[in-house]
């Protein structure tokens, strides 16, 4: 890995391939759709596309429960589709990442229905078994063999009858964990990514790689985050990086629950050999109610959020970050934290500027762009997402009223990031020409990608402009990051600064008015984003630039 990578001037964009771009009128996005909007994204400037999972799955959990790793799932297309897809992104100068989900497997993958076929299976202990609970019939309530809680409600154990044991799951129950102690495991696995690597693609996202390496014994009392960062973690991905990544020029980010900076630079320092970068979570986690699941929401403080963000841009050095706001696990950025009513396009436009111009790789989330807004969720029956699926079973399960259980996944729930990208203003938003998998958002009349190419003045444009600075200024890149008014409930501003050039980033995130005095040195500052001025209206933004841009 260079440590000047290209990667770190680049900007990705994340597409969800089932709510994407539907092209044979089955209501599910497919390849040969991301095929068909290749050149949208080639104009809106993005130099890597970050395919979620497309491989062959029982899709329990929407592609993150592989069968297959090497055979496209027919509801996406086939092996020839994304071999057309990979030359159509190289043509365009862009290229393309795989999602990699090592940590488990489908039930239905091969490996597992090898495993779980009988205790003395060659494959046996390529996934983890136990026993049942000293003292409890195996099956019985209570019997399983430790405490643990999925990720996604319920026992982290499934009891399987065939051989009298249980298997470890951290997600759904037809999702088992790989034992990634067996080296045979570890082979398979690199065995895999060197033949997609060999088909041309160009790096991977690894879905909670932390979580591969699990610490043992397996005793009660860990909860969520108990296999985070085990003891050999860093062994095991040295050793991936020497089989299967060195010297290629690939972009690799960890998707890492629960890793904090010190441990993210053990993760992404260079002279380690083991990621480019990683997906932190700290704050994402800072709308929740302290040690609380996800479904606790609270008003996000403004405050709390510059500091966790200024403790990872000053603190974090040795290695490299990921910049996100969205994903295909969060809600809409714009309604979650922005204005998606009168102010939808201005608080769009001001999370964007103070995200994309720090230092770290940023990442867009279909949809993104345009500025798309949580879905007006009004009934249960409107749930895609098993986890959301499995939250109001266990929430009734424990008394709670349907109302708050409604506000919570309406806040939180993953199905807002999943509907329908919105590309014009037709029935369905342009997505298909059939009944799409999960309702379209209603507001696509006036929220779509056409009317937003067409607007100079839209959520579209200003993102072209922003990725348009990080591929032009060095200051965006590789500059210090020095936070102002850290104490303003309303005002983000820093400034980011290499050699004699300095940028100025301000914006009024609240929905009133608020004054900024910017530092003298700036009293003459060229505008390159936004209108400037002392007294800032709700959710306006500027970017000023003091010195030679080009240098």
């Amino acid at each position: 890995m260079s440590v000047d990578g290209w990667w770190k001037s680049a900007v990705v964009y994340q597409i969800y391939p089932r709510s994407f771009a539907d092209s044979n009128g089955d209501g599910v996005g497919d390849l040969r759709g991301i095929i068909s909007k290749l050149d949208y994204l080639q104009t809106l400037g993005v130099d890597v596309l970050w395919l979620s999972p497309v491989y062959k799955s029982p899709q329990d959990d929407n592609g993150y429960d592989i069968s297959d790793y090497e055979d496209i799932d027919p509801v996406f297309g086939t092996m020839s589709d994304i071999e057309q897809l990979i030359a159509e992104v190289h043509a365009r100068g862009m290229k393309l990442v795989m999602d990699l989900v090592v940590n488990h497997t489908s039930d239905e993958h091969p490996w597992f229905l090898e495993s779980r076929s009988s205790r003395t299976n060659p494959k046996r202990d390529w996934y983890w078994w136990r026993s049942a609970r000293d003292g409890y019939e195996p099956g019985s309530s209570g019997a399983e063999p430790t405490n643990w809680r999925a990720y996604f409600s319920g026992s982290a154990w499934e009891f399987d009858a065939t051989t009298g044991e249980y298997f470890l799951h951290q997600f759904t129950r037809r999702q088992p964990d790989l034992n990634w102690e067996n080296p045979d495991v570890r082979r398979a696995v690199y065995d895999m990514m060197n033949r997609w690597i060999e088909r041309g693609v160009d790096g991977f996202r690894m879905d909670v790689i932390n979580l591969i390496s699990k610490t043992e014994p397996f005793v009660d009392g860990h909860m969520y985050f108990a296999m985070a960062n085990g003891p050999r973690i860093h062994e095991f991905l040295r050793e991936m990086n020497r089989e299967v990544l060195a010297g290629k020029g690939l972009i690799t980010v960890g998707e890492m629950p629960g890793v904090n900076v010190e441990q993210a630079e053990l993760y992404t320092d260079p002279a380690r050999e083991e990621l480019n970068m990683v997906f932190t979570f700290e704050h994402m986690h800072l709308d929740a109610v302290p040690g609380e699941p996800k479904w606790s929401p609270r008003p996000l403080l403004l405050v709390e959020l510059k500091a966790n963000l200024a403790k990872w841009q000053t603190g974090f050095v040795n290695g490299w970050n990921s910049l996100y706001w969205n994903n295909h696990d969060q809600p809409r950025s714009v309604s979650r934290w922005g204005d998606d009513g009168a102010f939808r396009v201005d608080s769009a436009k001001a999370w964007a500027t103070v995200l994309h111009l720090m230092r770290g790789t940023p990442y867009i989330y279909q949809g993104e762009e345009i500025g798309m807004t949580d879905f007006p969720f009004t009934s249960f029956e409107q749930f895609r997402d098993v986890e959301s699926l499995n939250w109001i079973a266990e929430a009734r399960g424990k008394g709670i009223d349907d109302s708050t259980i409604m506000n919570s996944l309406r806040a939180r729930g993953r199905d807002n990031s999943r509907t329908p990208m919105q590309w014009d203003g037709s029935r369905h938003a342009g997505f298909t020409t059939g009944e799409p998998w999960i309702a379209v958002n209603p507001n696509h009349v006036t929220v779509n990608a056409t009317d937003a190419v067409a607007d100079s003045n839209s959520v579209f444009h200003h993102y072209r402009r922003l990725i348009a600075l990080r591929h032009e200024m060095e200051v965006v890149v590789h500059g210090d990051f020095t936070l102002l008014v850290p104490d303003h409930p309303q005002l983000f501003a820093y400034v980011r600064s290499l050699g004699s050039v300095s940028l100025l980033v301000v914006a009024n995130l609240s929905g009133s008015e608020c004054r900024f005095d910017a530092p003298p040195d700036f009293a003459d500052a060229e505008v390159l984003l936004g209108n400037r001025s002392e007294s800032l209206a709700p959710w306006q933004s500027y970017v000023v630039l003091l010195g030679d841009a080009a240098a």
